[in-house]
């Protein structure tokens, strides 16, 4: 196997997994090591209810992401959320909204075939996908969630071209699942501004993947059901030493699956998303009990894909 090994080393890759667990030395642009995401924010009532209670509880939230898909939510709705993101200073992360899933091809319903479900298929949808993150840069929005390797390399050449600002930030989709860090280092050359890394990975294997890249990574500490359902709340002290600078996402074990969800939904998401600061609340209790000491960002922080308000 030492041939192997020489070879990743020599294209500067680990040769052997992270067993030793090093500090993570890397840092956000403000040197901090850590911040917080809610995920499955879907639209401005989940939105407000995530802030009253994260004040509530007294947790910062740096970055709120959606599911659902830019297409789903009329302007006004964007706009209220860019309003309202951009006045805490915190990042908002819509994803794009056409993918394979919501298609009339039935590959994406069976058991082989559900890896193409949020991907891009054939030109058509890869054109309908850069509409959408065109006309969420158009309404202030500063960064979106993608989920395929076709398209994040274009979101390079969009960013060259002016067609999305140069500071939005492109957030790979955990369903882009790299698993390894040469492939964490592709997404990274091709676009990836943070990459969610599948959350099931154990902490050598996370540790190997920070030593390849040096963009945020994003981590479930609690991941959805359809995800695994993973509870990792003691090791988020470990998480953040050895992957800094790293966004601690709070998903939520045992709720229903609300994509593509919309105001039928909007009760019940709105409950989920309160459930998820609480779960927050609880996780970062357990990281204080750890007495470890990270520095984590404030709001405003440089960085963040903060959105700008534009006129209606």
């Amino acid at each position: 196997m030492q041939q192997s090994r020489d070879l990743l080393k020599s294209l500067g890759f680990l040769e052997k997994e992270a067993y030793d667990l090093p500090d993570s030395s890397k840092r956000f642009p403000d040197g901090a090591q850590y911040r917080i995401e809610i995920p499955s924010v879907e639209g401005p009532e989940a939105l407000k209810a995530v802030i009253e209670e994260a004040d509530r509880y007294g947790i910062t939230v740096h970055r709120v992401s959606q599911g659902s898909g830019i297409q789903l939510l009329t302007d006004e709705e964007i706009h209220e959320m860019v309003e309202i993101c951009a006045s805490r200073g915190m990042e908002l992360s819509l994803f794009v909204g056409p993918r394979g899933s919501w298609d009339i091809g039935a590959q994406a319903l069976t058991p082989q075939g559900k890896a193409i479900g949020l991907h891009h298929e054939g030109i058509e949808q890869l054109v309908y996908a850069m509409e959408d993150l065109q006309r969420a840069n158009r309404l202030g929005v500063r960064g979106a969630l993608v989920a395929d390797e076709g398209l994040m390399l274009l979101t390079k050449e969009m960013k060259k071209q002016g067609l999305l600002a140069p500071d939005f930030i492109i957030k790979a989709s955990v369903m882009m699942m790299a698993a390894n860090p040469v492939s964490m280092r592709l997404a990274e050359e091709n676009g990836a501004d943070t990459y969610n890394v599948p959350p099931a990975l154990t902490l050598p294997k996370l540790a190997s993947m920070r030593q390849a890249v040096d963009i945020p990574l994003d981590l479930y500490v609690e991941a959805p059901d359809t995800l695994g359902g993973f509870i990792r709340h003691y090791e988020i002290a470990e998480i953040i030493r050895i992957l800094s600078p790293v966004y601690i996402k709070f998903g939520l074990r045992n709720h229903p699956d609300v994509y593509p969800s919309g105001k039928h939904l909007e009760e019940l998401s709105i409950k989920l998303c309160r459930e998820r600061v609480r779960r927050a609340y609880l996780g970062m209790n357990l990281f204080k009990q750890s007495g470890a000491e990270y520095t984590m960002s404030s709001l405003g922080a440089a960085g963040l894909g903060i959105p700008q308000i534009t006129t209606k």
